[in-house]
C-alpha cells in the first residue's frame, strides 16, 4: 500500500453578527492557547534526528489521559447510534450480504486540526448509508504511525451508525519504515502481556472511537516476530472486545513474520484473520482468491463478509476497473465484502477551483452511480457503485428527530435562512443525520434535478435544492424511518420558492413498500395549501415558510418521509431547508463552568462542563459594544480553540457566550466570559 497524499488544512473561524446579550468575568487562563491537532503517536521508540517543523514526536506507550492537553478538543461526543435496513431501493442491493468498508485520509498526519477549519474545500463524506467500517487512514515515517481520528468525523459517522477506526500504519522500508517500529508495537512485559495493546484500547476509550486498523508492512522479520504479532493481536481484540471495540487486520505480514501480500485469506494470514475483527484482503486478489478466500472463511466458522477485497480507486474512482462479478456478482450471492481504498479521489482528482457542489456530484457519481437515482440503477454504467449492490441503513428511528441538511462544511453559515457568516468553513461534527437514498425521485415526467446547494440555506451551509420542469408531479423520497406515531406529533417543513410556483404536499408512508424498489405506501398532507387543515400553522421567515403539519389520522409508525411537488407555475427551483418529527419542544439546560483555559494574544482556548440531558452541539459567539454578536463556532466537544481575535476599537476586554443547542435546534440559556486585553 503506498504512502498518502496530505492536504494541509489551515485552521481558522468564522465572523457574524447576532443580537447582544450580556457577560461575566472568567477566571484568569492558566496556560497558552496553542491550536489543537488530531493525535498521532510512535509505538515506542522515536526516530533519530529532530522533527520537521510543526511536527511532535510522540511515544504511544508513555501517553496518559491525564497528560493529553489536547484529549478535550479530540474526544468524540456522539455514541454509535444503532442502524436499521429499510426495504431496498432498487432489486439489486442486498441486506446481510457484501458490506463496504472505507479507507481514508482527511487531512495530513501533523497538523490536522481538531475541528475543523475555514475552507469548504474538504472531504465531507455523507453516503455513510453505505459504509460499515471507516479506517481513518494515514501516519509517516517522519512523523507518527499510530493515529487517532479526530472528533468531527468520528461524531459524524457515529451519528449515522458507523463505527470509525485509528490507524496503525508501519511502513514499507521503501518509506521510511523501520522494523524497531514493528518490534516495539509487540514488546511483551514481564508477565508476558502486550502493554500496547492495553493503550491502544485505552486510547480509543479515552478518545471515543471504536477501534483499530493495523497494517504492519515493514519488511524484515522472522517467524519469532510473526509469532509476538500474532499474540498482539490476540491480546488487542480481547482487550478490545471487551470495550465494545473492533481490529481490522490488513493483509500484509504473514504468520513468518515476512511481508508478502496475499490478496487472499489462506494459510500464511488464516491465524491472523482468526484473531481479529475483519481482514482487508490486499488488491492483488483474483475471481479464483476471493472466491477460495469465500469459502476458507465458511470452512472457519466465519462470515466470508467479513472480508474486504480492497479496491484502490486513490487515482481513478468512479473510472476504475473493477471484477465486479468476483465480490458482489448480482445474479448468486456475494462472494465478499467491498474495501474502498481512498475514495476521497471523489474530491482529490478536481482541480483547485472545486466547490462544494463539484464534490457531492463526483462524490454523489461515485456512491450512488451514474443515473443518480438509486431507485433506478444504470445497468449500463460500468462503475458498479455501492448502492447498486448493498442495501442502505439508516438511524433516523426516535423523537425528537430534524435535520436542516447540513453537509459539515460550507461556504457561509446561515441561521433562520439569513448569513450570519460569509467564511467558508468545515466541521463534519456539525453535519446532520442525512437523506441514505440520493436522490429518489418518483415522476410520470421529466426528472427534476436534485442536490446539495451551498448558495443558500435554512441553518447550517445547505439545503437540498430541485430544480427542473416538473411536468408532471414529482415524490422525492427523503427519510427512511422508524418513528413512532404519538397523538401529539407533527412534522415541521421548512421551505422556500425561488422559481415559478409549486404545490407542496407531505409524504407519510406508515407501513414498508410491498417489495424491493416499490414506492412506498404514502399519504398525502398538504403543505402549502394549508388554509383550513385543522392544526396546521405556517411562518415566514427571511423568506423561508416552516410549515407545522399534525399526522392527524395517522398511526403506528413512520416508516418513509418525503415530499411530492407539483408545478402550478414552471419551470421550478424549490429549497428544502429543515425537517423535523415531534411530540413537543424542549430547550436544552445551559452548560456550566464556561471558562478560557488558554491564552495566547488572540488566540483562546474555551472549556466548559457538558449540559445536563440530550445536547446536540455548542455554538459560540463574541458579544461586541454594538449590541451585536459575531458568531465564533460550534463543536460537539466540551471545548473550543479560537485564533486570531483581536480588540475591537476601544475595548478592554472581550465577550463571549455559549449555548447548548438540542435536537430541534432550539438553544439555552447563554453562559459568558470576559477575556481583558
Amino acid at each position: 500500500m503506498n504512502p498518502t497524499r496530505r492536504t494541509v488544512l489551515l485552521a481558522g473561524t468564522a465572523a457574524a453578527l447576532l443580537p447582544p446579550l450580556p457577560a461575566f468575568a472568567a477566571p484568569k487562563a492558566d496556560a497558552a492557547a496553542t491550536p489543537p491537532y488530531a493525535s498521532y503517536w510512535y509505538p515506542d521508540s522515536l526516530p533519530s534526528g529532530t522533527p520537521g517543523t510543526g511536527i511532535t514526536w510522540r511515544s504511544l506507550k508513555s501517553w496518559t489521559a491525564a497528560g493529553d492537553t489536547d484529549l478535550a478538543f479530540n474526544a468524540a461526543s456522539v455514541p454509535l447510534a444503532p442502524r436499521f435496513t429499510p426495504t431496498p431501493a432498487n432489486t439489486t442491493a442486498r441486506s446481510g450480504q457484501a458490506r463496504i468498508q472505507s479507507l481514508v485520509s482527511f487531512g495530513p498526519t501533523s497538523g490536522n486540526p481538531s475541528q475543523g477549519a475555514a475552507t469548504a474545500d474538504y472531504y465531507a463524506l455523507t453516503h455513510w448509508a453505505y459504509v460499515d467500517e471507516l479506517v481513518f487512514w494515514g501516519g509517516s515515517s517522519g512523523e507518527g504511525l499510530v493515529l487517532a481520528p479526530n472528533a468531527p468525523i468520528v461524531d459524524a459517522a457515529h451519528r449515522h451508525g458507523v463505527p470509525v477506526l485509528g490507524n496503525i500504519f508501519l511502513p514499507p522500508t521503501a518509506y521510511g519504515g523501520q522494523l524497531q517500529w514493528t518490534r516495539d508495537l509487540v514488546q511483551k512485559d514481564s508477565a508476558g502481556h502486550y502493554p500496547l495493546a492495553a493503550q491502544l484500547v485505552a486510547v480509543a476509550a479515552a478518545y471515543g472511537f471504536d477501534g483499530w486498523f493495523v497494517n504492519a508492512e515493514t519488511s524484515g522479520g522472522n517467524t519469532a516476530l510473526g509469532t509476538d504479532m500474532l499474540g498482539f493481536v490476540k491480546e488487542l481484540k480481547s482487550l478490545a472486545a471487551a470495550k465494545g471495540q473492533r481490529v481490522t487486520w490488513y493483509d500484509a505480514m504473514t504468520v513468518n513474520g515476512t511481508v508478502s501480500w496475499q490478496g487472499a485469506l489462506n494459510s500464511q494470514n488464516q491465524a491472523f484473520f482468526q484473531a481479529a475483527d475483519d481482514m482487508f484482503v490486499d488488491f492483488r486478489w483474483s475471481a479464483g482468491t476471493l472466491a477460495s478466500s469465500g469459502q476458507k472463511a465458511d470452512q472457519l466458522g466465519r462470515s466470508r463478509y467479513e472480508l474486504w477485497a480492497g479496491v484502490d480507486v486513490e487515482s481513478n474512482g468512479s473510472g476504475t476497473s473493477v471484477n465486479w462479478d468476483a465480490m458482489v456478482p448480482t445474479s448468486k450471492a456475494h462472494i465478499a465484502s467491498i474495501g474502498f481504498y481512498r475514495p476521497e479521489w471523489t474530491r482529490n482528482h478536481l482541480p483547485a477551483s472545486r466547490t462544494p457542489a463539484d464534490f457531492h456530484a463526483a462524490d454523489d457519481r461515485f456512491w450512488t452511480g451514474r443515473s443518480l437515482d438509486p431507485s433506478q440503477p444504470d445497468a449500463t454504467d460500468p462503475w458498479r457503485a455501492p448502492a447498486v449492490s448493498v442495501a442502505d441503513r439508516s438511524t433516523v428511528s426516535g423523537v425528537p428527530f430534524a435535520s436542516t441538511f447540513n453537509t459539515g462544511h460550507g461556504l457561509r453559515w446561515y441561521e433562520d435562512g439569513a448569513v450570519v457568516s460569509d467564511t467558508p468553513w468545515n466541521h463534519l461534527g456539525l453535519q446532520d443525520r442525512l437523506p441514505s437514498r440520493r436522490w429518489v425521485v418518483r415522476t410520470e415526467g421529466q426528472r427534476p434535478a436534485v442536490s446539495f446547494d451551498f448558495a443558500d440555506a435554512w441553518r447550517g451551509g445547505s439545503s437540498v435544492l430541485v430544480d427542473g420542469e416538473l411536468d408532471e408531479p414529482a415524490v422525492l423520497d427523503v427519510y427512511a424511518t422508524r418513528l413512532a406515531i404519538g397523538v401529539d406529533t407533527v412534522v415541521e417543513l421548512t421551505h422556500r420558492t425561488d422559481v415559478g410556483g409549486v404545490n407542496v404536499e407531505l409524504t407519510v408512508a406508515t407501513a414498508e413498500p410491498s417489495a424491493a424498489g416499490a414506492t412506498p405506501p404514502y399519504t398525502y398532507l398538504p403543505v402549502n395549501s394549508v388554509n383550513g387543515r385543522r392544526g396546521a400553522a405556517v411562518k415566514s421567515v427571511n423568506g423561508w415558510q416552516t410549515v407545522t403539519v399534525p399526522l392527524t389520522g395517522l398511526s403506528g409508525t413512520v416508516h418513509a418521509i418525503g415530499v411530492r411537488l407539483t408545478a402550478t407555475d414552471g419551470p421550478v427551483t424549490w429549497r428544502l431547508g429543515g425537517l423535523a418529527v415531534r411530540d413537543s419542544v424542549a430547550t436544552p439546560a445551559a452548560p456550566s463552568a464556561f471558562r478560557i483555559s488558554g491564552a495566547s494574544g488572540g488566540d483562546l482556548r474555551f472549556t466548559w462542563n457538558p449540559a445536563p440531558g440530550d445536547v446536540r452541539h455548542y455554538t459560540l459567539h463574541r458579544l461586541l459594544a454594538d449590541g451585536s454578536r459575531r458568531f465564533l463556532g460550534g463543536t460537539c466537544q466540551h471545548a473550543y480553540f479560537v485564533e486570531g481575535l483581536q480588540a475591537e476599537q476601544g475595548e478592554q476586554a472581550a465577550r463571549f457566550e455559549l449555548r447548548a443547542v438540542g435536537e430541534l435546534y432550539t438553544s439555552s440559556d447563554p453562559v459568558t466570559v470576559t477575556h481583558p486585553w
